[in-house]
């Protein structure tokens, strides 16, 4: 059976992203703070940010750039990052959004597989974005560094440009608006194609959470991740909310900006919930403007989520979603204060799901009174992408003909359609927030000449969520050290995608057809 979203419609405009946030602003709203900068202070209003979208616009314009390019945005959470993004959307750009920490070969994969003509980055990431672009075959003048760097265009040369913001006609229910790079259910990363009319819709159907033109929004979580770009950016700017932008996280300056701003509405993820719940830093400050905490891109505890809520004497939700829809599908609307925040939620308005048996293929209804019987999530929606990039095998394995999206997550729903995730099929590691592809880390695993062959997942992690964890097969006559896998694939990856542990074992565990048997592993890390 088909589960509805139990909210009302919404209408889903069929406009371009810029048109939708900000075509009906209003004269008094353009005065109104639309960005700060939680480092220098700096402000920036909806009119002057206005401003310096078109600008940005008619300098890429002038470049040769519109509809049917490719762009890579490559950095952290600063101001200049909302006018580059919505300066190449204005443009009818389509943005492929680089990982802040990323190797420069994991740059040179993205810009080489999404055909990016130009990338934007700052001097701070330089080093593995010039790098990777180079490998990209991109020039130093396909090279922006916003805030400036020897031999590249800066974000002031673009603002400095004297061209108009062009006119550009496309089709919002087709053309693509961004490229963000997820790993799916499994596999390695892959481009989510994502329109203009995906994030009008997301935006739209995520207004139930609750955010309003009197609040205050710390960025942590960043823009280039699908949940920063729409429930953070793209979703403060439509309701006309204030973005308080920083950088990376720290939790001292995370809770110097919500003091110093009067922070009202706070997105996190899981790992940022346990420090707000157990750190004394967070007594040393006043949190007391805060109303709302909503936590998305991991699983949420619901005993961490009550004491986040006691702490802090707010209401706590969590939300659920994949960047393959944009990202939201479930969320808590604040105005549900009986939904428990161990749970995901309601379907978001236009959403419809379907849970199904992963052993059966048996379609799990939703049961009149109590809870259903746990199966595999399905999601069809406005919001849900068109496909990968180039893979279409990739898209056939998710997207059911009917349109029906396969999450690889394990739910329930009870009679009043409230989800809860209790497993999940796919192998995807959630490292603090952060999607950490095992099939990745494995092909990178075996370029070692000591590794015969090599597995990877996730293991529990109090802070993190879930570590990386290799299970390492060495070559005959090879000698090695954990600490020596552990190097290797530091050398070579992002962070976040390190291997923090690792065991060595006799042979790794497959089936009759070669797939790795992770269960079986997950069984003896305990």
């Amino acid at each position: 059976m088909v589960v509805r979203s139990p909210l009302p419609d919404v209408e889903i405009p069929s406009v371009s992203v810029h048109e939708y946030l900000f075509g009906d602003i209003t004269p008094e709203d353009q005065d109104r703070v639309a960005v700060v900068d939680g480092v220098s202070g700096s402000v920036t209003t909806f009119r002057s940010l206005l401003a310096q979208i078109d600008a940005v616009a008619g300098a890429v314009a002038a470049r040769g750039l519109g509809v049917g390019d490719v762009v890579a945005l490559h950095a952290p959470n600063v101001p200049a990052y909302v006018t580059v993004f919505h300066g190449l959307l204005r443009a009818g750009v389509t943005v492929t959004t680089v990982n802040a920490l990323a190797s420069a070969p994991e740059v040179t994969k993205q810009l080489a597989d999404s055909g990016a003509r130009l990338l934007i980055t700052v001097s701070a990431l330089l080093a593995a974005g010039g790098a990777g672009a180079r490998d990209a075959g991109l020039g130093d003048d396909q090279v922006v560094v916003l805030d400036g760097a020897d031999g590249h265009l800066s974000l002031a040369d673009l603002l400095a440009d004297p061209h108009p913001a062009p006119d550009v006609s496309f089709d919002p229910a087709t053309h693509l608006a961004v490229l963000p790079y997820s790993s799916g259910t499994t596999g390695r990363p892959k481009g989510v194609m994502l329109t203009h009319t995906n994030l009008v819709a997301n935006v739209a159907q995520t207004l139930a959470i609750g955010v309003g033109r009197d609040d205050v929004v710390p960025c942590v979580l960043p823009f280039f991740h699908i949940y920063g770009m729409t429930v953070l950016l793209n979703l403060a700017l439509r309701t006309r909310a204030r973005l308080v932008t920083l950088p990376r996280f720290d939790l001292g300056q995370y809770l110097g900006v919500i003091q110093e701003h009067r922070a009202t509405f706070l997105f996190v993820a899981p790992p940022i919930a346990l420090a707000l719940a157990k750190h004394p830093l967070v007594g040393e400050h006043d949190t007391s403007s805060v109303r709302a905490v909503l936590s998305g891109a991991a699983p949420l505890d619901e005993k961490l989520a009550a004491a986040v809520a006691d702490r802090l004497g707010v209401r706590v939700l969590q939300g659920y979603g994949m960047t393959e829809m944009s990202p939201v599908s479930h969320c808590i609307p604040f105005d549900r204060p009986d939904i428990s925040p161990g749970a995901v939620g309601l379907l978001v308005a236009g959403m419809e799901a379907r849970i199904v048996d992963p052993a059966t293929g048996t379609e799990i209804d939703q049961p009149a009174q109590g809870v259903s019987d746990p199966g595999e999530l399905l999601c069809r929606g406005p919001n849900v992408m068109r496909g990968y990039l180039g893979n279409p095998q990739a898209t056939a394995d998710t997207l059911e003909p009917d349109g029906f999206l396969h999450t690889g997550d394990i739910v329930t729903v009870d009679a009043g359609g409230v989800f809860r995730v209790v497993d999940r099929l796919k192998e995807l590691i959630k490292y603090k927030g952060y999607q950490v592809p095992p099939a990745e880390l494995e092909a990178l695993l075996l370029t070692h000449p000591g590794i015969a062959d090599a597995a990877v997942i996730g293991v529990p992690d109090e802070e993190a969520g879930e570590i990386p964890k290799a299970f390492v097969v060495t070559a005959p006559g090879a000698t090695l050290t954990e600490a020596d896998v552990v190097a290797f694939v530091a050398g070579q990856v992002a962070p976040y995608k390190k291997v923090r542990a690792v065991e060595f074992i006799e042979a790794v565990p497959k089936s009759a057809s070669g797939k790795i048997l992770r269960k079986d592993l997950r069984a003896t890390a305990g």
